[in-house]
């Protein structure tokens, strides 16, 4: 059993990484929002759409999006069941020592940060409305898969790797094993990142998205601060997420239609986005 001091010093640690990796956000966020707002007027209406039908989604979910659910739970299972197996593998030397320290977690997070860094700041440098909306994109991904992972993680209480070497310890509080938040955040700003944006540069987007998101999930096994099964169901919640993100950019890329009140009777206007 561990001691109640060491405990609370997790506790204290995961909530400062949690801390600056959100303040990180949230400066990414700043940056952008002035852009994003003059490329959209209805900016802050659509987002708030988006959070509602996001964390609403289950209520809608169709045939597909059941069986995806399903065969993530039968691959998070079967992940379980290699978790002793996989973390024998990685738990060597140092990182074998059960102290619950993350020494790594900003830097594991900086690949996922700089996608969104980088496509905001190319999109104010050529001041490109496009670039703008696929930034908030990005930032909507990571908000929406991080809020969800924390939720989880706090709910499942589960211990990790580097605290224990059983990996059955759930349900123990302020423990977030379960799943790994920087592997769910990876794979949905890596996904969006990947399909969004020109066809002619998919191949390159895809290499960088998924390739950020799948080293980052090594890095987190690598450096035994979580369970494989952990990575597999922040993997599935971060592209689950991306796809939603990813449907809501077609819906308002898109043509609309607006009906209005006039003079003589009623305008019927259609606006159809062209490049």
């Amino acid at each position: 059993m561990k001691p109640a001091f060491s405990t609370i010093a997790s506790t204290r640690r995961a909530a400062l990484r949690r801390q600056l990796v959100l303040a990180l956000t949230v400066w990414v966020a700043a940056t952008i929002y002035p852009a994003q707002t003059r490329a959209s007027d209805s900016f802050v209406g659509t987002t708030l759409e988006d959070t509602k039908l996001y964390f609403t989604a289950p209520l809608r979910w169709d045939e597909e999006d059941w069986l995806y659910f399903g065969g993530a739970l039968v691959a998070i299972g079967v992940a379980h069941s290699l978790d002793e197996r996989v973390r024998d593998h990685f738990a060597t030397g140092s990182k074998a020592v059960l102290n619950g320290k993350d020494t790594n977690s900003l830097r594991d997070a900086a690949p996922t940060i700089a996608i969104i860094a980088g496509t905001g700041l190319t999109a104010a440098f050529v001041d490109d409305p496009d670039g703008y909306r696929e930034t908030w994109s990005l930032i909507e991904a990571g908000a929406f898969s991080g809020a969800t992972a924390e939720v989880i993680g706090y709910a499942t209480g589960r211990e990790r790797p580097d605290a224990t070497t059983s990996p059955n310890e759930w349900g123990k509080r302020g423990n977030d094993s379960f799943p790994s938040l920087h592997t769910t955040v990876a794979f949905a700003v890596g996904t969006v990142f990947a399909e969004s944006g020109n066809d002619e540069y998919r191949w390159i987007r895809r290499i960088i998205g998924y390739g950020v998101a799948g080293a980052t999930a090594y890095v987190r096994l690598d450096g035994n601060v979580h369970w494989l099964s952990d990575t597999v169901a922040g993997a599935a919640l971060g592209i689950a997420t991306a796809k939603f993100v990813l449907n809501r950019q077609d819906v308002q890329n898109r043509g609309t239609v607006q009906i209005q009140p006039t003079k003589g009777g009623w305008m019927v206007s259609y606006a159809v986005k062209t490049h």
